[in-house]
């Protein structure tokens, strides 16, 4: 198959047999095309010991002839295969397996063959000497399946196969959805309502006297029966809704899906294109499609107008009308109004019933707040210290509060007023985490409970008053991550979610589930009732980072309206809220996402000024005028038009007399003890040195200047600076250079580069561009590199293909060598000899080259992935290497033997297998360690690490990072576009750049690259993932990046002290610990 249509439209059907899952055509496909080999399939099948089926996959793509690589791949799946027989016992098996698969390798190697038989002999096959460390069959498969990926990423059959293509959600429902809408711009009578009702013949407008054209039957063996997508009807099961029927044995969705109704059409359409899991129902109306192939502009204008209940298509945010916009202004909260400095993160948050400014706030490490978010004023704070807080909550008339621990207890508090906040009870809930809580009135007497789910798999009701337990309902295979009570008819109901994507509803007894089905996408869901209580919904992200926000139709069981807005795969499972009956928001992406819950397009979308991390917690105040937004070092307060209004009442307002008189007549009457009261946070002296970094939102604040190029690129991978700091050079993603020059005149005496005036941008002599070759170069994993020589004359450059040297001065190219594989992914020169230099390849080897000779004259192997970064040390004779990995090595850069090495510590939970960077400080002995996780210093003799900041859960990670010329500030680019400047002496943050303050407005990009400018120590240059390129400088008035943050506790993490300042989370809070603790 060459046509790249005809492979565009396999993948396209590959990513609907996924979405739609079916999988077992998915894996046909896969397997038959060639196209995309499925590696999480592929190892499904290598841990449950299908080999079969393992060897019937792989021959879709390689076979044991085809290379070395291929053949290396067959033997570790047959010799698996064979030593599973044997540990079985199993000799006939084991036999047959000898002469039927492994012999025919004895034309390789006729001794190992020989060995293999020799087993057969032995009691236990671990009495071979090589054998001895065989433990069990799944650790052994387990490493088979490393020993097999490894194979596969060394083997060409296999490097354009394994990655699949970036295609935006259900593309091929899009496509046929645009051709459908096409069809109709070319009725002679179009109806404003077209009736769509299949895909056989092209669409046509008709008359109401015409029949709507059929399909003539065929002889096909295709069933003709439509499919439905639904879950477990509520009213199904009676009890539920109605007390008086009896309870009905709880039945899978499956052996319901088989007499349960169509879902009838309705006025709201629902959306194709949702992603996998449960799709919408009814006939969508394709009239407000996006405009299709070959429909021109006049075709367009005739086409009738879009009724507001019409479905528009993911890809942009539908248009909304000014009355829209002004009512969504007016009524919903976007205003940046209050930032709370919480310095922790955010884990949970809820607005109080009735004082709509007080905010209680959970953190994830265990302590609870409560805001005043009008003055901004905490007004209390207790550190718990059992674990993190999942889930604070206040019942429906705020007497009473709940706090969900991820250890096993729920904390319940009085609330009698700001200066009355006594603990009531503490209940050991579950065993292992309790994931969340909610409050209800079930029984008879109106007796108010608390409901509790956990990782034990259970979900238990409470008696708030005695703490005594009323039910356990007990039916969920895994860990229950949220409960959602509600009434109706009286009726009182509690729906649970699991973290396999189970819903299931239960009536306060003893009968167990009556309702049991699947979440959409199988995602980790929450439930929520609109604020009338009349309309359900759910959100959750699954396993694959794949989220669904989704209404319900309750008494039909199935979806109502399906959510359309996630183009890409969420980083964590996100969180949603409702208000209003009107509007859902769901905080995603490094944003809030705003609906119209009777529409399914995106409304709009909110940045909040930005600083958010990829999932923000969110929380509505009861009226809806107020929503609360976790950021990464703050908790924002945005506000509608009535909240400000709120606001500004409790500014003109002093709590503080009140609260002061309070304590006073608490004090004199002695009553009470402090563990009665919950006590307040007193900052004072600990504020004071632990103030706040310098913020910078608005390109007034700051100096500069974005560079123009006469090329488009998608992407800057390398940028550098001349030694003498007159010229930036930067490499695209395409294997273009640009490379600008700030030329000295009267507006530059310096002739240095300058936010002040714009530079002349070099083009050599001929007219063709500076440009890497590609020969060779794998598309999908294209790793650009580049290395200036010390007096500016060369540039050593890559781009996948061979290493090209080029004289800076001519822009000529001298000359290109190593041509792949392997390819080069980093390079550096010798500090002592030009000509020697470093070459880290996608091979995991490190070749030193010289280029006077032309010749490889040693090749380091050490690293098990790519090396990804390269660093000399002049004093130190060394060479210290970094790979995907995470393990850095140090060589000695004499006679290039290794010294010493170490693996980067990485979160847990976070993983470690990405692009690490190493730098050396400027005294020559540290250096610098750039980890999408973390920022580190080392101590280059030792290999110890000295320092280190690690990104919060919630933060976004960290995309380059470099030491200023004078390696006193560490210049730090984000995913979200955060630019942050660090203090390297204490790897605290000094500065932070918000995106508003040098990106333009509604543009989404990111810092790929950072280049500090090797004279003047606070100007850096910023390569963007858009192909733009920034350079940065404080303002004249301020001449530096804000204020050096103070030590903690009087202490200077300084170079050679053996200190690790391990930061807890993004906000920059530092811990001290001694460094044997911590390596």
């Amino acid at each position: 198959m060459t046509s790249p249509l005809s492979k565009d439209l396999i993948y396209l059907i590959l990513q609907f047999l996924d979405e739609e899952k079916f999988e077992d055509a998915l894996h046909t496909l896969e397997q038959e095309s060639g196209l995309y080999f499925n590696f999480k399939h592929f190892e499904e099948l290598v841990m449950s010991g299908n080999w079969d089926a393992v060897e019937k996959y792989l021959s879709g793509f390689t076979t044991m002839d085809d290379n070395k690589n291929s053949r290396k791949i067959y033997f570790e799946i047959r010799k698996q295969k064979y030593l599973e027989a044997l540990d079985r016992l199993d000799r006939v098996k084991a036999v047959e397996i000898l002469m039927k698969d492994l012999k025919v390798f004895s034309n390789f190697n006729e001794d190992l063959f020989k060995e293999f038989t020799q087993l057969l002999t032995l009691d236990n096959f671990r009495q071979n000497a090589q054998l001895s460390a065989y433990r069990d069959t799944r650790t052994a498969r387990a490493m088979t399946l490393v020993e097999l990926k490894k194979l596969m990423d060394v083997n060409p059959l296999f490097q354009d196969k394994m990655m699949f293509p970036n295609i935006k959600t259900s593309r091929l429902k899009v496509l046929t959805n645009q051709s459908l809408n096409w069809q109709h711009s070319l009725c002679s009578n179009p109806s404003q309502n077209p009736d769509m009702r299949t895909l056989f013949i092209d669409h046509s407008c008709r008359s109401s006297n015409d029949q709507f054209p059929q399909v003539n039957p065929s002889n096909h063996p295709i069933s003709s029966a439509p499919r439905t997508d639904y879950f477990h009807p509520m009213a199904a099961h009676g009890p539920l809704l109605s007390p008086t029927t009896s309870v009905a044995t709880p039945v899978s969705i499956q052996s319901l899906s088989t007499w349960m109704p169509m879902q009838p059409n309705v006025n709201h359409p629902g959306v194709s294109g949702g992603g996998i899991g449960f799709g919408a129902q009814g006939n969508p109306d394709y009239s407000s499609m996006a405009k299709g192939p070959g429909v021109s502009e006049d075709a367009m204008k005739m086409r009738p107008p879009r009724n507001s209940e019409q479905t528009m298509f993911p890809g942009n945010i539908p248009g909304q009308s000014n009355n829209e916009i002004l009512n969504l202004t007016d009524d919903f909260p976007k205003t940046a109004a209050r930032s709370l400095d919480q310095r922790s993160v955010t884990t949970s948050m809820d607005f109080h019933p009735t004082q709509h400014t007080l905010l209680l706030v959970g953190n994830i490490v265990g302590d609870i707040s409560l805001w005043e978010v009008g003055s901004r004023e905490k007004l209390m704070s207790q550190s718990i210290q059992a674990g993190m807080v999942k889930r604070v909550l206040w019942t429906h008339d705020g007497s009473v509060f709940g706090v969900a621990f991820s250890i096993n207890i729920v904390h319940l508090y009085r609330y009698n007023g700001i200066n009355d906040i006594r603990q009531h009870l503490e209940i050991d809930a579950h065993v292992g985490s309790v994931n969340d809580l909610a409050f209800s009135n079930p029984t008879p007497s109106k007796q108010l409970c608390v409901i509790t789910c956990g990782d034990d798999k259970t979900i238990k009701v409470w008696n708030v008053a005695t703490g005594v337990k009323l039910f356990t309902f007990e039916g969920h295979a895994a860990p229950v991550h949220s409960v959602c009570p509600h009434n109706k008819a009286n009726v009182h109901f509690v729906f649970s979610t699991s973290v396999d994507g189970k819903i299931k509803a239960w009536l306060y007894d003893r009968e167990g589930p009556r309702v049991d089905y699947d979440a959409p996408g199988r995602s980790c869901t929450t439930l929520v009732y609109s604020t009338d209580g009349q309309r359900l919904f759910s959100c959750g992200t699954n396993r694959d980072g794949e989220s669904h926000v989704v209404e319900w139709n309750e008494n039909e069981g199935t979806i109502k309206r399906n959510y359309q807005g996630f183009h890409k795969h969420s980083l964590g499972i996100i969180q949603f809220d409702t208000t209003k009956n009107r509007f859902l928001a769901v905080g995603d992406d490094y944003a809030i996402k705003v609906w119209d819950m009777d529409k399914n397009n995106l409304l709009t979308i909110i940045d909040a000024e930005g600083n958010l991390p990829a999932s923000p917690r969110i929380r509505f105040n009861k009226e809806g005028s107020l929503l609360a937004v976790s950021a990464n070092d703050s908790i924002k307060i945005l506000a509608a038009v009535d909240g400000l209004r709120l606001m500004r009442t409790y500014e003109s307002q002093s709590l503080l007399a009140s609260r002061v008189a309070s304590e006073t007549a608490m004090m004199d009457c002695g009553t009470r003890s402090m563990e009665d009261v919950m006590p307040r946070l007193i900052e004072q002296a600990k504020s004071a040195r632990m103030r706040k970094h310098t913020e910078i939102s608005v390109n007034s604040e700051l100096q500069s200047l974005r560079l123009s190029t006469m090329a488009n690129t998608d992407n800057i991978s390398r940028l550098i600076y001349t030694n003498s700091g007159s010229v930036i050079l930067a490499l695209a993603s395409n294997a273009l250079h640009f490379l600008w020059r700030w030329n000295r005149n009267e507006q530059n005496l310096s002739g240095k580069v300058t936010t002040k005036i714009p530079p002349h941008m070099m083009q050599p002599t001929s007219g063709m561009p500076m440009t890497n070759d590609l020969t060779n170069a794998n598309p999908g994993e294209m790793a650009s590199c580049m290395a200036l020589s010390k007096n500016d004359s060369y540039i050593l450059s890559a781009s996948g293909g061979k290493i090209t040297l080029f004289n800076m001065i001519s822009f000529k190219k001298m000359t290109g060598f190593m041509l792949p594989p392997p390819a080069a992914t980093s390079v550096a020169f010798h500090p002592k000899d030009n000509n020697i230099i470093a070459v880290g390849t996608n091979y995991s080897t490190i070749e030193i080259f010289n280029v006077r000779s032309d010749n490889v004259v040693e090749k380091l192997r050490g690293h098990s992935r790519k090396v990804t970064g390269l660093a000399f040390s002049f004093n130190l004779n060394t060479l210290i290497s970094s790979g995907a990995d995470s393990q850095i090595i140090a060589w000695s850069s004499d006679n290039w033997e290794r010294q010493k090495s170490t693996f980067l510590q990485t979160p847990a939970g976070r993983t470690g297998m990405s692009d690490t960077q190493v730098q050396f400080h400027q005294d020559q002995t540290h250096f610098l360690v750039v980890h999408e996780t973390q920022l580190s210093i080392y101590e280059a003799s030792k290999l110890e690490r000295i320092l280190q900041w690690v990104a919060g859960e919630s933060s976004s990670p960290i995309s380059q990072g470099t030491f200023s010329c004078d390696s006193q500030l560490v210049f730090t680019g984000f995913l979200n576009g955060v630019i942050r400047i660090f203090t390297a002496s204490n790897l605290q943050v000094q500065c932070q750049i918000n995106p508003t303050a040098y990106l333009p407005a509604n543009i989404n990009t990111f810092p790929t690259v950072m280049a500090a400018n090797p004279q003047d120590v606070n100007q850096f240059a910023v390569g963007l993932s858009n192909g733009g390129v920034v350079v940065l400088e404080p303002l004249e008035s301020e001449g530096r990046w804000g204020n050096a943050p103070p030590t903690e506790n009087g202490v200077n993490a300084t170079r050679g002290t053996p200190l690790v300042a391990a930061a807890a989370s993004d906000q920059g809070n530092l811990l001290l610990l001694s460094s044997k603790a911590v390596n």
